[in-house]
């Protein structure tokens, strides 16, 4: 469960909900200065830490607002002109602190976004090039989420909705979307929110619109589509590995080494000494 308080740090909480992080001051520490990684995990904290000192900003000033708007509300607005300049200086301010907590928030998501696509660029770079199945070769071709879908993770998210009570939410506050699992859990193994909606999207995954998906979630199953494409994901890894096995094996020996002319496996007797 996300220990984090969106009313206090939003940007803790974001960082919390799309990344597994709950310190996200410890976001690059995995990675050195220099490497891509790194500059897009520093790139994160800075726009979570961001959030956070603008959302204090806005929560103070709607705390001082309340000492102006308190006695217009209750009707003890005396209308004189001292009065409406405090009163429109404080609705300009927390209409400037809003407006920028907006872009901090749109900073931060975005950010978010490109670290995980850098760590799925980074996944498929160490990813054998010997390729067994295509999930889908006719649909989502050049799209920006493309990285949503590489590598294994689309298998896995299928595997988890397979499993059962995998279930799509978004933030009432901020819009951010994340899933749980069947205990109000992240899911652990993780599945990525973009992955379920490329899924979605592509017709493997489909979602029960007839829940709130605020509070209790959308539940996801798999569609036909998906079942199949899940069992020809299961049955690929067996055909991967036998084509790097015929691939290790190939290297090894040579395609132009003969086989007469390769090296004894058994022991040579050894030569007799002369007395």
């Amino acid at each position: 469960m996300n220990a984090q308080n969106a009313t206090e740090r939003p940007g803790a909480d974001l960082v919390t909900e799309l990344l597994g992080v709950e310190n996200f001051w410890m976001l690059n520490i995995p990675y050195r200065p220099g490497e891509p990684l790194y500059g897009a995990a520093t790139r994160v904290i800075g726009a979570a830490h961001e959030l956070n000192e603008v959302h204090g900003q806005v929560a103070r000033a709607a705390q001082a607002a309340l000492e102006v708007l308190g006695p217009v509300s209750r009707g003890e607005f005396n209308g004189s002109a001292p009065s409406y300049v405090r009163l429109r200086s404080s609705v300009r301010q927390i209409g400037r602190l809003v407006s920028q907590q907006n872009e901090s928030y749109e900073q931060l998501n975005e950010s978010i976004f490109a670290y995980r696509q850098l760590i799925s660029e980074s996944n498929s770079s160490q990813v054998t090039h010997v390729k067994a199945h295509e999930l889908d070769n006719d649909h989502g071709a050049g799209r920006d989420d493309d990285w949503a879908v590489s590598g294994d993770l689309s298998r896995g998210a299928l595997e988890a909705v397979e499993a059962g009570e995998l279930r799509f939410h978004q933030s009432a506050v901020y819009g951010y979307i994340y899933l749980s699992d069947g205990q109000g859990q992240r899911p652990n193994p993780e599945v990525w929110p973009e992955t379920v909606q490329r899924l979605v999207t592509d017709g493997l995954l489909v979602r029960d619109t007839s829940e709130g998906l605020y509070r209790a979630g959308q539940l996801l199953s798999l569609t036909p589509l998906g079942e199949v494409a899940l069992r020809d994901a299961r049955t690929a890894t067996p055909r991967v590995s036998a084509a790097l096995s015929r691939s290790g094996a190939t290297a090894i020996s040579g395609p132009g080494v003969d086989p007469a002319a390769a090296p004894a496996t058994g022991t040579a007797p050894k030569p007799l000494r002369s007395r």
